[in-house]
């Protein structure tokens, strides 16, 4: 998940952490415990981040796809970060310390939010399609949640609302405010989002300011999370639909074809379009199938040609079953095997991709764009193999999303 989402969650878990233990009756001692308890949580939700620092560790674009959410996702590490934390705000902090002398509520408090604002992260960024390995080294296959956008307005509005509308200055209150309508309102007048979900959006907003100010700022932080998890199941729900779907359609094609893998990334704010990735093939034979398209869930109410297709990267032409293929390429398993024996950069590479595209000497993962975009995961590999470039090290040893192409266990 994107950071502004991450210290949202944080300060949120701060907040009711604070309001769910016994009443502090000195109102100095009060302030600083909230102050705490908010910093702990929303420093907690962004720590494992901190592994952008190494990926320079590794040439682009091996650095940022092996090295961020790598060892510092782990639930292994998440124990040295803790105590990181722990130890600087004991040392950087007097006031939190002598609070935190005399205090037993303020040490369980930061005790709680220390370990579920890292938790908070782990999970949160196991629910969209890049995934964590959040076991390793004991299991380093990556697991993906294929079911948030990596940047969630849902999250801004259900969990931001509370927050903004208790600051206590007025005009800064009313900013933060505006500000979490007008952004959405703007991606939506850019193509990123539809016009229903902003819709549903505003709704959320305007709920969560109701509840503040006729209820409590706690009210509506505990509906706000409400909020939150019940998008969450109603996009695993909407999720396992369309694996269905994306397998029915492929089936209907081909009855005996062998679904490797199918990547979902979901529309923002949108249960009902899905950007799907399969990669496909048959038993025993070399060659396999990229293809890339959208999916509509309910076409009768957004059909494909409605979904925001800003978010997706391409024009997608005719529909066959709600599902609107807009690109596939055909690769061979031996050249993939081939390639990744030959190349050590190569060889990396396939410990991060989960969707290969090889074409024109680049390697991209097409769950973050069709084959010629360029994103972030493109590898130059021939240029790269003229030139004789060293092989990259360190680099962490992740398991093989597509082992499967590659003959491997």
């Amino acid at each position: 998940m994107d950071n502004l989402t991450h210290s949202l969650a944080g300060l949120a878990l701060g907040e009711l952490t604070h309001r769910l233990l016994p009443v502090e009756a000195d109102p100095q001692r009060a302030g600083t415990r909230r102050r705490l308890l908010l910093v702990s949580a929303a420093v907690a939700s962004n720590f494992p981040d901190l592994d952008l620092v190494l990926t320079g560790l590794a040439p682009e674009p091996l650095g940022y796809l092996l090295h961020h959410r790598g060892h510092t996702h782990t639930l292994l590490y998440a124990l040295p970060q803790g105590l990181l934390m722990l130890a600087a705000i004991w040392l950087l902090w007097p006031a939190a310390r002598q609070l935190l002398r005399t205090n037993g509520a303020a040490r369980l408090g930061l005790f709680a939010t220390t370990v579920l604002g890292l938790l908070l992260h782990l999970g949160m960024d196991a629910m969209n399609v890049y995934g964590v390995h959040p076991f390793a080294p004991f299991d380093p296959r990556w697991f993906y949640g294929d079911m948030i956008f990596i940047v969630e307005p849902v999250f801004w509005l259900a969990l931001g609302t509370p927050l903004a509308a208790h600051v206590a200055r007025p005009w800064l209150r009313r900013t933060f405010l505006a500000l979490l309508l007008a952004v959405p309102l703007l991606f939506t007048l850019a193509g990123f989002l539809e016009w229903g979900s902003l819709a549903g959006l505003a709704v959320i907003w305007l709920l969560a300011l109701v509840l503040t100010r006729r209820r409590s700022e706690r009210t509506a932080l505990v509906a706000g999370v409400a909020t939150v998890l019940g998008f969450v199941l109603v996009q695993a729900w909407s999720a396992g639909l369309a694996r269905e779907q994306v397998a029915a359609s492929l089936r209907r094609g081909d009855p005996h074809v062998r679904i490797f893998d199918t990547a979902l990334s979901a529309f923002p704010a949108n249960p009902l379009c899905w950007t799907v990735v399969s990669v496909s093939g048959n038993d025993g034979d070399d060659g396999y199938q990229v293809r890339r398209g959208v999916l509509s869930l309910a076409p009768g109410i957004t059909p494909v040609a409605a979904c925001p297709f800003k978010m997706h990267g391409e024009y997608v032409g005719k529909t066959v079953d709600s599902l609107a293929w807009g690109w596939e390429e055909r690769g061979s398993k031996a050249r993939l095997q081939a390639l990744r024996a030959a190349d050590c950069r190569v060889d990396a590479w396939l410990r991060f991709a989960r969707t290969p595209s090889l074409a024109d000497g680049h390697a991209t993962d097409v769950r973050y764009g069709p084959h010629g975009s360029h994103n972030f995961s493109t590898l130059p590999y021939e240029k790269q193999a003229q030139a004789q470039v060293p092989c990259p090290s360190p680099l962490p040893r992740w398991g093989y999303p597509r082992a499967d192409l590659l003959g491997l266990p």
